[in-house]
């Protein structure tokens, strides 16, 4: 009895530790946002980003070393790293830019329908069969995205239209993930600081005037939001070796939870209700098209 069961209160622990890391990993990436709509009041986005950059490079040099640094350069469809790597750089550009001007929940709003351009693209891109209960789910989430907008000649400001075109960014990169799948991790991440960073430094040679002065606070406060958002990316990879997706993705959306809290707390932000609609619409269709690809795939990818 006890060689039978054993396995499974390993996977048990597994899962439940997986759980317990993607929470933290949320919290980490939440905590980061709100150090970032704090930062970029005072320093330009493409300081904070080659900032960030450079210490999350120096902190994870000893795994590029490890790794080989010729293995991290020289790899099949360049093109398509260097991609990725560009609109990771787009994505947390505008995060920040959006984020200085808007509730940090109507920022996470946009970002959290990224899955759902995922699924709409991804028949078009990849080639994959989406049936007509995923189709009616992308629908939903895109009048989801519309009632949070709330379209009209004041909604559409430059930082919602910015904002819009950053989750957009950050869907397609998802998309290349999955095309890239077979890289290690250790070179994917080489290649997305390392776009993030030469994307920030053409913002900053364009507008050297708005480097402002840093002190040693400043700086290691701009290197922390590059380490925590590091070691948010860690957990969230570690927690899905311990569990499956099927139990770890959905907690994701806890970001929006995250998002509404601190940014009442911390900038005294008060979620619009049709925010509120929007995120729910783009929250239970995100989650109908994960579960629904999750249940295809068991099986065997048949479309539905």
């Amino acid at each position: 009895m006890t060689v039978e069961t054993a396995p499974t209160a390993q996977t048990s622990n597994a899962a439940r530790n997986g759980v317990l890391i993607m929470l933290l990993g949320m919290l980490m990436f939440s905590l980061n946002d709100v150090m970032g709509k704090w930062l970029v009041s005072t320093y330009s986005v493409s300081q904070l980003m080659t900032i960030r950059s450079v210490a999350a490079l120096i902190v994870l040099t000893p795994f590029f070393i490890k790794r080989g640094w010729r293995s991290l350069i020289l790899v099949d469809r360049p093109w398509l790293h260097a991609l990725r790597a560009l609109l990771f750089a787009v994505d947390a550009s505008a995060f920040y830019f959006a984020v200085a001007y808007m509730p940090l929940a109507d920022t996470m709003t946009y970002w959290l329908a990224a899955p759902i351009y995922v699924a709409a693209a991804s028949p078009f891109l990849l080639g994959e069969k989406v049936g007509w209960r995923r189709w009616t789910a992308i629908l939903i989430g895109f009048a989801g995205v519309l009632v949070a907008l709330e379209p009209s000649s004041k909604s559409f400001s430059v930082p919602a239209l910015i904002a819009l075109v950053g989750s957009a960014a950050f869907a397609f990169a998802l998309l290349l993930g999955r095309t890239l799948r077979s890289t290690p991790d250790t070179t994917l991440i080489f290649w997305q600081l390392s776009g993030a960073l030469i994307f920030s430094l053409v913002g900053v040679g364009a507008n050297p005037a708005g480097w402002a002065p840093l002190d040693m606070q400043a700086v290691l406060c701009l290197s922390l939001l590059g380490i925590v958002a590091m070691l948010a990316h860690i957990l969230v990879s570690r927690s899905l070796k311990l569990a499956d997706a099927a139990t770890v993705v959905p907690l994701q959306y806890t970001l929006l939870f995250w998002a509404v809290v601190f940014g009442w707390i911390f900038f005294g932000d008060t979620p619009h209700w049709t925010v509120i609609i929007g995120a729910a619409l783009i929250v239970a269709s995100g989650l109908f098209i994960f579960f629904r690809e999750q249940q295809l795939k068991r099986r065997g990818g048949i479309s539905e």
